[in-house]
This record gives C-alpha cells, structure tokens and sequence, in this order.
C-alpha cells in the first residue's frame, strides 16, 4: 500500500452507526437508549480526538528525526571541513619544505664533524702508526728462539 516503511497503518475510521429509529413507547428505555447512544457518539468522539493525537506525536516524532538528521548531517559536514583543513595545512607545509635541503644539511653537518674529528686526530694517528712501524724490536721473543731450535721456523 501507500504508506512509509516501519509505519504502523491507521486503524480504519469509525462511523456512527445509524440511529434506528427507537420505540419510544417505554420512556424509560427511550432515556437509556438515548443515554447509550449519546455514550458511544462520545467515545467515537475521544477515540476520533486520541487517532488525532497519536497521528500528530508521529509527525512531530519524524519532524524530530529529521531535524536531528540534518544537524548531525551539517555538523558532519563542519567536522569534514575542519579537518580537510587541518590537513591540508599539514600537508601544504610539508610539500613546501625541500627534502633535498634537509639532506644537503644534514650530509653537510656529519662532513664537517669527520673533517674536525680527523684535523684533530691527524697528528696523533700519524705519530700512533710511526711508533708502530719504527719500533721493531731486535730480539727473538722465547717463542721465537723455541722455534729456531727445534727447526721449524
């Protein structure tokens, strides 16, 4: 049928049933008849008001829905915005920076730290390794002498 998914159908209107028309002869019946009669008209009455109510809370209930869709929709929306932002504030200065000049830099430190530590260790080195080469010593060790007895060396 024609209604919206999840929506509980209206129950079918209720018409007043037709007055019949009553024997009037016992006064007595006639008032209850005319009592009963005015009874049901009222509670049609408040059964017509209450479907009113009930179909009004569901408008006001899906209008609620839909306005708290929206907000959350457009406050979605800000969020996406604010971090597209943030991001591309990030971004933008990361894709600015060189990262070839932070390496030159950084190639550029670590060259001038080896040339300061070898301007500073030449001579020692220099003087290290002629003591080595220099210092040859003139004695067999007891090894050595061992060795040459036996007849291997």
């Amino acid at each position: 049928s024609g209604s919206k998914p999840g929506l509980v159908p209206a129950a079918p209107r209720r018409t007043a049933p037709r007055a019949r028309a009553l024997d009037c002869s016992d006064p007595a019946f006639c008032t209850m008849a005319a009592a009963s009669q005015e009874l049901i008209r009222q509670l049609l009455q408040a059964e017509k008001e209450a479907e009113e109510v009930i179909a009004g809370a569901k408008r006001n209930r899906l209008a609620k829905l839909k306005q708290a869709r929206d907000k959350a929709e457009e406050d979605l929306k800000v969020f996406k915005e604010e971090q597209e932002r943030k991001f591309q504030k990030d971004m933008g200065g990361k894709a600015a920076a060189d990262p070839t000049a932070e390496l030159k830099s950084s190639t550029q430190q670590q060259l001038e730290s080896v040339n300061r530590d070898y301007q500073a260790n030449k001579d020692r080195a220099i003087q290290y390794i002629l003591g080595r080469v220099l210092d040859v010593p003139t004695q067999l060790s007891d090894t050595q002498k061992q060795a040459l007895k036996m007849g291997t060396a």
